[in-house]
């Protein structure tokens, strides 16, 4: 745990939050700034502050939550789908340093955007691909 970490403090119970389910490994709960009604935050219970730092158990036992999180959310009135989101770093719009999944309720017509694609040459393809399997 960090102790200046505000979902550490909500996992020990000193910050409230509205939990919608616990386990042993991890916490979901609702978001205080929701882009969409419904828009859940999956968390680890042990502090990383970014998903690649983390342990294999703990990664697996945090997909296992967006999961059943993911099921529940398609359960609501009106949800047509969900974006799961990970923003890892501060570069990416990581605000709390804690690794965190928004799972976020999809509407007809919500007005949100998805990402827009970029067109990249052959040859830049390949060298960032060569990059990342060096990398792996």
């Amino acid at each position: 745990m960090n102790g200046s970490c505000v979902f550490c403090q909500i996992v020990q119970g000193i910050i409230p939050a509205h939990k919608i389910y616990e386990d042993e490994f991890t916490m979901a709960f609702m978001d205080r700034s929701p882009v969409n009604k419904g828009h859940v935050l999956v968390i680890p219970k042990d502090h990383y502050a970014l998903l690649e730092k983390m342990e294999k158990d703990d990664a697996r036992h945090l997909m296992a939550t967006v999961q059943k999180v993911g099921k529940a959310v398609m359960r609501l009135p009106n949800v047509i789908a969900y974006n799961v989101r990970l923003n890892n770093g501060p570069g990416a719009g990581q605000v709390v340093e804690h690794v965190h999944f928004h799972v976020i309720p999809r509407y007809a017509d919500d007005g949100l955007e998805d990402w827009k694609g970029q067109e990249y040459s052959d040859e830049e393809v390949r060298e960032t691909r060569n990059l990342l399997i060096k990398n792996i």
